[in-house]
């Protein structure tokens, strides 16, 4: 087969924190990929990797037969795929839209109407395992759509995921997306509240670390946020984009009417990081507040 006819070609759309890692692992794999972002030094950096550019989502996919979008809000994704110049305005029949973004399940449905419309398949398959996993190409892929239309697919999705799991109709892999990543952020706040607790309390962040990762208090969230507590390092995922994250977890289930209290409350303790000014650090970050509320700072002991 020639990865270089336009069949064979994979558009990705939205080079950002979690996009730019995707698009590399599929140019790193051999795949032909014409990429675009409005920020055109992450398109720099894909070109040096390979990659063709695009002018904009419309001439993507112009020349790729499916394309990829990794955007941050519903809005966008709507604007790049059923905007004037959005990817429908350059897709052929036949042709196949993945959603890896984080947007409002029921605009993944409506989006996914109108393309088949246009006779364009598209399905959603969010991703977990944050910045690394897009890196190091282990992000797992929860799907959403037609079984053929996944299966069409996973050439685009298997250099950038160790796993992809059909969900059910489209709408349900983002759905599940914000069912984890509910738990990963009540998660958070309680290893960071732990954190500060057993630093006030003058016990070494370290040997709580160490601790805890074994025992029955340890999570993912804890794992993560520990380390980065110890590090001081507050850079990855903008909690801008956590709050934006947390808004739809909490709409999904009004949509259902369920309640959610662990997410409300994980909502406003997210939204006063935001206010506080920390809208563009990673989650992390809010260990400061607490610190701040303490007196505390969450630092290994010395010696």
């Amino acid at each position: 087969m020639n990865a270089n006819t336009r069949a064979n070609t994979i558009g990705f759309v939205g080079l950002g924190a979690m996009g730019s890692g995707m698009a590399a692992n599929l140019v790193a794999a051999g795949r032909a990929v014409v990429g675009y972002d409005i920020n055109d030094a992450r398109n720099r950096e894909l070109a040096d990797l390979g990659a063709s550019i695009g002018l904009d989502p419309a001439n993507v996919a112009s020349r790729a037969a499916t394309v990829v979008t990794m955007v941050d809000t519903t809005a966008q994704t709507r604007e790049v795929l059923l905007g004037e110049r959005g990817a429908a305005a350059g897709a052929r029949s036949g042709d196949l839209v993945i959603c890896t973004s984080t947007v409002e399940p029921t605009a993944i449905i409506d989006i996914h109407d109108r393309l088949r419309e246009s006779e364009i398949s598209m399905i959603d398959a969010g991703v977990t395992g944050m910045i690394k996993g897009a890196r190091e190409g282990t992000l797992r892929a929860l799907v959403g759509g037609d079984a053929a239309d996944l299966e069409r697919a996973r050439f685009a999705l298997e250099p950038m995921t160790s796993d992809i799991v059909h969900v059910g109709p489209v709408g349900r892999g983002v759905m599940m997306k914000l069912i984890n990543n509910m738990l990963y952020k009540v998660n958070s706040i309680a290893a960071i509240e732990a954190m500060v607790l057993g630093a006030k309390a003058g016990i070494d962040p370290v040997l709580m670390r160490d601790v805890i990762t074994a025992s029955t208090g340890n999570s993912v969230a804890f794992g993560y946020r520990a380390q980065r507590i110890i590090d001081r390092d507050f850079d990855g995922v903008r909690l801008d984009i956590s709050c934006k994250d947390l808004e739809l977890e909490g709409g999904l289930g009004r949509a259902f009417r369920v309640p959610l209290f662990m997410q409300a409350v994980c909502s406003q303790v997210y939204e006063m990081g935001r206010a506080a000014g920390l809208g563009d650090r990673d989650a992390t970050a809010l260990v400061t507040i607490y610190e701040q509320l303490t007196g505390t700072k969450v630092t290994p002991r010395q010696g």
